[in-house]
């Protein structure tokens, strides 16, 4: 098996691998590292929790040099706040004996830190879509200086919208750069932006596309509707020696907040929650949480299905079915890491399981299904969302039909009106104004 010391890294790396307890490369930092040294553009596909992050980093630092420049000469664009965090904390520990700058930024939070990170100097810059260009149309972020531009997990930046952003951040960028594009997933979407910008790349991949780690076992659940969901997934967390880290995923923050309130009374501390609509502190907090084992369960939507590195999850629970296969593969992505085996459980209903389907034929196996345990209460209530929408009952009067019989009749006479006008015209003498005058006039002729 490969060491770290076969790859040409430098002293520093190699000390800052040892700390970590780091001896083998992952496959995908194996065929990486040559490849990005060389300085090609790289498309590297490889399934979620196999080291792509290291993937990049190692060769990047590797051939990081020492400069006074005030603008980055390495880029990494990722798409959520978390991941910019999780990438930052991974070269704070590469670079450990290393002189070299480096800071993340996104939105959501004050700016003005950001811009005083920008200003002193860096070397590395990670970043979001968003807040990246808000600092170049500042001018506080000038990008002719990249050399080597990285977007990690590239497929999720065009799912979730930040196609336009991408295509600014391109433009601005100078030509002459090293390209590195990393995914779990490889989309016709994804493939227009390779072939766009850039120039024949050489494709790693470490595994076929859609496949999911070989050491997570999954299995499905048909749960006719949400609270037998509920009631479900209580009966499986109440065995805390097996389900003792687990991630369940969602399919909005509305579902995320209503599943969460459902389930505190009876798992309380054990019970965590994130999704967008938290602040930044508290998502934070929330993840390193649950990362040292502080809370057992956490409810999360997709924010956390991508590329979050989170140690020894047991089980990922999917309590929906997601709509996209490739969110699937993302999702179940947080258990069996690192070589570990994992659990994935989906539940589904008649509605959802053509996307489980979907998911089938893209990973080519089959999710064995298995039946409710008899202890589980299957519920004959269904939630608002699951309701047949009936139709709003419409007030307006129907349009005539043609040849339909006369429905109205002619007024009797009594009730029959005739406008006569205003008062003054129906008696012309009534409430006439007095002229004074001509009264005195015609006294005096009597």
């Amino acid at each position: 098996m490969l060491n770290f010391e076969d790859l040409n890294l430098n002293k520093q790396l190699l000390n800052a691998l040892q700390d970590l307890d780091y001896m083998h490369p992952t496959p995908i930092q194996e065929k990486s590292y040559s490849v990005i040294m060389s300085g090609a553009d790289v498309v590297g596909v490889a399934q979620t929790g196999t080291g792509k992050t290291f993937a990049y980093l190692l060769p990047l630092l590797r051939m990081h040099k020492y400069s006074e420049s005030k603008y980055p000469k390495i880029l990494i664009l990722v798409p959520t706040r978390e991941l910019v965090a999780q990438v930052v904390a991974e070269i704070e520990k590469l670079s450990k004996y290393m002189t070299i700058r480096f800071a993340g930024i996104y939105g959501g939070s004050n700016i003005n830190p950001q811009k005083l990170a920008i200003t002193a100097g860096l070397d590395i810059l990670v970043s979001t879509p968003g807040r990246l260009v808000d600092m170049a149309m500042l001018g506080v972020l000038r990008l002719k200086s990249v050399h080597h531009f990285v977007i990690d997990e590239v497929d999720e930046m065009m799912e979730i919208g930040f196609r336009a952003q991408l295509t600014t951040i391109l433009d601005l960028l100078p030509p002459k750069r090293q390209n590195i594009f990393f995914s779990a997933t490889l989309g016709p979407d994804v493939q227009v932006l390779i072939n766009t910008f850039t120039k024949n790349p050489q494709q790693i991949e470490v595994a076929v596309h859609g496949t999911p780690l070989e050491k997570i076992k999954q299995s499905a659940y048909d749960g006719p509707n949400y609270f037998t969901k509920v009631n479900l997934l209580n009966h499986l967390l109440e065995d805390k020696k097996v389900f003792n880290k687990v991630m369940v995923f969602v399919a909005s923050i509305k579902l995320a907040d209503r599943l969460f309130a459902q389930l505190l009374p009876t798992f309380g501390e054990e019970l965590a929650l994130i999704h967008s609509n938290k602040s930044q502190n508290n998502r934070f907090l929330t993840l390193a949480n649950f990362h040292q084992g502080l809370n057992r369960v956490l409810i999360a939507t997709d924010i956390a299905a991508r590329g979050l590195d989170i140690y020894e999850v047991s089980h990922v629970i999917n309590f929906d079915t997601p709509i996209e296969a490739g969110d699937y593969i993302h999702r179940i992505g947080r258990t069996g890491r690192a070589g570990k085996n994992g659990i994935a459980i989906t539940f589904f209903n008649e509605v959802e399981e053509p996307y489980l389907e979907e998911i089938e034929a893209l990973m080519k196996l089959k999710v064995a299904r298995k039946r409710i345990p008899k202890e589980v209460v299957i519920s004959s209530i269904f939630s608002d969302e699951e309701r047949p929408q009936q139709a709003i009952k419409s007030y307006l009067k129907a349009p005539s039909r043609a040849g339909a019989p006369v429905t109205h009749h002619e007024k009797k006479a009594k009730n029959m009106k005739v406008n006569l006008g205003g008062p003054r015209k129906r008696n012309p003498n009534k409430n006439k104004p007095r002229n004074r005058a001509v009264e005195r006039n015609r006294a005096r002729k009597k």
